[in-house]
């Protein structure tokens, strides 16, 4: 917690002479009492006092004071607020490898379940945007707050020949272009964030470091997802073919770009992938002003020690 007007927290020292006045008071008063009074005599007809609860009333007056001196310094608390405009491009590799069954059912029907729920988790006003890519990278849905769209889109992938992986990335580049500028900043680019999963090695179309390049020059972050197990297969015209992941590339495209990358062999561990993304790329660390909640908590106590004072001493302070 930090405070605006953190100087003010000095009239918190009045709470220890308050607790050492009230001490003091009731020192006095027993020993005014014991030097001026017949015990044995009091102890017949006076009442009994309420012992440990006349001090409830004291103790939640030194809260109270405790609360609003914090309120009156503005304190602040980090918390988290999604970004505005923000955008994720979700690219998704839909290479004849990810027909592999090494993650149940097969690659891509594993990819595509994470996925929709990792798109559901996302703040509502965010923007996702679709891409896929095999041997050419197309742009399935524009960046777009409308989920049903993106939905429908991953559900409808369908697996192709090839890999190219750089083409994917300057697909997704082409994909936060169409994201609408702010009319108060037109020449800012809304926060966005790509998103990569893979699991095979290039052999077509530009390289991956020339993506890296243009990704860098467009100060956009690629996090990547090595999907598969190094033992994956497929059969292709009848000849059972080695596809092992492509952990590699993944890990050099992340680190390039200042991202994150993750290993996936299974379906849920993709979707705790997704998680740990969605929560580091969907939210911005900011400062809140608090006051009006210590405000509150303060005229409770305040309440609090009315009503305490009103039934144990048969008084209002």
């Amino acid at each position: 917690m930090t405070f605006l007007a953190a100087g003010r927290l000095w009239l918190l020292l009045l709470v220890p002479l308050l607790v050492a006045a009230y001490l003091l008071l009731q020192w006095r008063r027993r020993k005014y009492a014991m030097r001026f009074t017949n015990l044995s005599l009091l102890s017949r007809v006076a009442p009994k006092r309420p012992g440990w609860r006349r001090h409830v009333a004291a103790a939640l007056m030194i809260v109270t004071v405790s609360l609003l001196v914090t309120a009156f310094s503005r304190p602040q608390l980090e918390v988290e607020v999604p970004r505005e405009r923000a955008t994720i491009v979700l690219t998704v590799d839909v290479s004849i490898s990810m027909r592999a069954d090494d993650v149940q059912p097969t690659r891509l029907k594993a990819a595509q379940d994470a996925a929709r729920e990792f798109v559901k988790n996302l703040p509502p006003k965010f923007n996702i945007a679709l891409v896929s890519f095999a041997g050419t990278a197309s742009i399935l849905v524009p960046p777009t707050t409308d989920r049903t769209a993106v939905y429908r889109a991953v559900d409808g992938l369908e697996l192709a020949q090839s890999t190219a992986t750089g083409e994917a990335i300057f697909t997704s580049l082409d994909a936060l272009k169409l994201v609408p500028a702010d009319p108060q900043h037109p020449k800012e680019p809304a926060p966005a964030r790509i998103v990569l999963l893979s699991d095979g090695y290039r052999n077509v179309g530009r390289s991956v470091e020339q993506g890296i390049q243009a990704a860098q020059a467009a100060k956009v972050p690629i996090y990547t997802i090595a999907f598969g197990t190094p033992f994956g297969t497929v059969e292709i015209e009848g000849q059972r073919t080695p596809v092992p992941v492509d952990e590699n590339t993944m890990r050099q495209i992340a680190e390039a770009t200042g991202a994150q990358t993750y290993t996936a062999a299974s379906s849920q561990e993709l979707e705790q992938v997704y998680s740990d993304i969605g929560s580091s790329i969907g939210y911005t660390k900011e400062q809140k002003e608090v006051t009006s909640a210590l405000v509150g908590y303060g005229l409770i106590a305040a309440l609090a020690t009315a009503a305490a004072s009103l039934l144990l001493l048969g008084r209002i302070p």
